[in-house]
C-alpha cells in the first residue's frame, strides 16, 4: 500500500472511530435523566455534564485552524471547563457537544494525503497529523468511558449495554460467526 492510500485509509478509519465514540456517549446520555446528567458522585469527581464541557472546550481548541495554528488557542480557559453554572441547561451543554464535534468533523474530512505531511503544534509542542488524531482520539476514548462509567453507575440495573450484555458473550458470537449481524 502507498502512502496516499495508507493515509486514506487513516483518516477513513480515524473519522468511523470518532463517529463511534460520539453514537456511543449519545446512547449513554440517552439513557440519565437530567439531574444525573449533572449529577458528580464526590467533590472531586466530574458530572457527564462537566466532562461534556471540558471536551467541547477541547475539540474548539484543538480542531480551529489546527494545520495553521497551535491546538491550545490562547482564548481556551481550560479550568473554566470544569465548573458548571447551576443555571446551565441539557440543551446547552448538547449544544456545546455537537459544535465541539462539527469542529473536529470540519478539520478531519477535507484532509488530504498532502495534510500529512505538515508539521503542526499543541501547546508548543511539536506533532505530525497522524500524532494529533491519535492524541485526540485516546483523549476522547477515555473520557468518553467515564461518561459511560457514571451513566452505567446511575442506571444500575435499568442500564442498556452499549456492546454485548452481560453473560451473553457466547450468543454474540456464534450469532457473528453465523453472519447475523446485530
Amino acid at each position: 500500500m502507498n502512502q496516499e492510500n495508507f493515509t486514506r485509509h487513516y483518516l477513513e478509519d480515524s473519522l468511523k472511530v470518532f463517529r463511534n465514540y460520539k453514537g456511543l456517549a449519545e446512547k449513554a446520555f440517552a439513557q440519565v435523566s437530567d439531574e444525573e446528567f449533572f449529577r458528580a458522585l464526590d467533590a472531586e469527581a466530574n458530572s457527564i455534564a462537566v466532562i461534556i464541557r471540558h471536551l467541547a472546550g477541547n475539540m474548539r481548541s484543538r480542531w480551529t485552524n489546527f494545520l495553521t495554528t497551535d491546538g491550545e488557542k490562547p482564548d481556551r480557559h481550560r479550568d473554566s471547563e470544569f465548573e458548571m453554572d447551576a443555571e446551565t441547561t441539557r440543551e446547552e451543554v448538547m449544544q456545546w457537544w455537537e459544535q465541539g464535534w462539527q469542529c473536529t468533523f470540519a478539520a478531519l474530512e477535507p484532509l488530504q494525503p498532502a495534510d500529512f505531511d505538515r508539521p503542526l503544534t499543541i501547546r508548543g509542542e511539536p506533532y505530525t497529523v497522524v500524532m494529533a488524531i491519535n492524541r485526540q482520539l485516546a483523549h476522547y476514548a477515555s473520557h468518553i468511558g467515564q461518561i459511560i462509567l457514571l451513566a452505567k453507575h446511575f442506571r444500575s440495573s435499568e442500564w442498556e449495554s452499549l456492546s454485548i450484555p452481560r453473560r451473553q458473550s457466547e450468543t454474540f458470537n456464534r450469532k457473528m460467526l453465523d453472519g447475523e449481524k446485530s
